[in-house]
């Protein structure tokens, strides 16, 4: 920040971090800096917390600020400075590696009392970006604070633990005894549970709880955006952001390249601006191939955050018919208790049920179905489990979306795994194909999308699609008809959504 010309090489420390550290462009910091009232830069009383320093982004930017802002009051740049970082910047590291980035971002040097650090009043070599490596408080194989696998973490000296200082304490302010006005940054979004596959427990909606614990006047973060629909761990913190009327600003991306280059993230992510002194609707903006969009609203107008702003205006004359919902018709994950890795035999035998599964067709004893038995003899109509979009991640040329995979129509004897759900079923073919068309309209996977952030379509994505008179095919035309939308409204539908066929049998 002075003239000076040391320039550290951290690609060491880069290359050594872990998958849930997601770097953070100075320039959507600055976008986030940009929600907070700027008086507070030229404030030398305010002060700053960044709980989960990794490259010390926030830090530096929010240095930068002050630099400018507080020049009229402390004329002498080092002494400017020296205030600066001793008596307005504080950071917590989440490893030893972020630590010692962080403070070459901040302080030009690996140690804040370096021969190339910028301030000349620190005594110690942390600064006021700490690190102490901690444990996890384990029982019953858990850690009790974050949720952590005693199997995986319970590690030695030589690794890092992962136990975060801000969220392994009950008590947060204890941590540096003092208020802060404001608390900004990038938490670690998720950590590996020792499950199957990539099964992993959310993490970054604790340091927000925590950091609400302290009280600060302003509260800024970016995290994924999951929590807009509850999911894992997350449900009654989603009741609590809904709650809370001093979220003044949501920013919403659902494709995170828009918002971090080059990193995918399923469901996308967002940052707020929660003021302590605030109490009215959120101004939600959310970012469509490129074109934002801005609506001020409550959170918990529905039972979870609807992200899309023109989406929500035709929820809401789809919900003025108070017609029931196809989350009543939809059964529920694995619809006939076969978990996805079941196969039967390659021949049909006698009284055998046909199986269909990622690998295809084979042949199952009917006593292995221990669920909706009763709907085994009907025709089914059958979606694949996984959005083929990835919830935005595959970043389409076009920006338009399948949202679910094609409908297959089942016959009677016929059942699936857990890869595939099932939305309707009935003794009557009739009623099964029509509402299959109906499911491949585009006004319903549109309603079905506003419900997304994960990979998964559940019974859950189905609460805004209204059930239809089933003995009659419905298109596009007659839905928008029957629903009132405007030709803005029909228009953007069209213009997300591709167009779909049945799948082949």
């Amino acid at each position: 920040m002075l003239n000076n010309n040391y320039n550290p090489d951290v690609l060491s420390c880069i290359a050594n971090l872990s998958s849930d550290e997601v770097f953070t462009p100075p320039e959507l910091v600055n976008q986030m800096l940009d929600l907070l009232p700027q008086e507070l830069f030229r404030d030398k009383s305010s002060t700053f917390l960044d709980p989960a320093c990794k490259s010390g982004v926030f830090l530096r930017e929010i240095a930068k600020r002050l630099d400018i802002g507080l020049e009229a009051q402390i004329p002498n740049r080092q002494k400017r400075i020296d205030h600066i970082f001793t008596k307005q910047l504080f950071g917590l590291a989440i490893t030893e590696l972020t630590s010692l980035l962080s403070r070459r971002s901040l302080y030009c040097s690996k140690t804040a009392n370096g021969k190339y650090s910028v301030c000349t009043k620190f005594k110690n070599e942390y600064g006021n970006i700490h690190f102490e490596r901690i444990e996890h408080a384990w029982e019953k194989g858990r850690c009790l604070f974050c949720g952590a696998n005693q199997g995986n973490y319970a590690r030695g000296d030589d690794l890092e633990s992962h136990a975060y200082s801000f969220i392994h304490i009950e008590n947060p302010e204890e941590l540096f005894k003092m208020k802060f006005d404001v608390i900004i940054g990038n938490p670690p979004y998720q950590l590996s549970d020792g499950g199957a596959g990539a099964s992993a427990i959310p993490l970054y909606h604790k340091f927000i709880i925590q950091a609400m614990k302290m009280n600060p006047r302003y509260i800024t973060m970016i995290i994924p955006s999951r929590w807009f629909a509850g999911g894992r761990g997350l449900d009654e913190f989603r009741k609590q952001m809904q709650s809370d009327k001093r979220i003044q600003i949501i920013v919403d991306f659902p494709k995170s390249r828009d918002c971090f280059p080059g990193v995918d993230i399923a469901g996308g992510v967002n940052y707020f601006l929660w003021d302590k002194d605030y109490n009215g609707s959120c101004e939600f903006t959310s970012y469509v191939n490129g074109v934002s969009y801005t609506k001020s609203r409550f959170l918990d107008e529905h039972d979870i955050i609807i992200r899309d702003n023109v989406g929500i205006n035709v929820i809401s004359k789809v919900l003025s018919k108070k017609e029931a919902m196809m989350s009543d018709k939809v059964l529920s994950v694995s619809p006939f208790g076969l978990r996805s890795f079941v196969r039967g035999k390659d021949e049909y035998f006698e009284d055998s049920l046909t199986l269909i599964s990622s690998s295809g067709k084979s042949y199952i004893n009917r006593d292995m179905v221990n669920k909706n038995i009763d709907k085994i003899e009907h025709f089914k109509v059958c979606v694949g489990y996984l959005n083929p979009d990835r919830a935005g991640v595959n970043n389409a040329a076009d920006g338009m979306m399948n949202v679910t995979t094609k409908q297959k129509i089942l016959n009677p004897r016929e059942v699936v795994t857990e890869t595939y759900i099932i939305p309707f079923s009935s003794e009557n073919r009739v009623l099964v194909e029509n509402c299959a068309n109906y499911l491949r309209t585009k006004f319903t996977r549109f309603l079905v999308s506003l419900t997304l952030t994960s990979m998964h379509i559940t019974q859950r994505n189905y609460s805004f699609v209204p059930i239809q008179d089933f003995n009659s095919l419905w298109s596009d035309k007659e839905l928008y008809g029957k629903y009132g939308l405007s030709e803005s409204e029909i228009d953007y539908i069209e213009s997300m959504i591709r167009p779909m066929e049945l799948a082949d049998a």
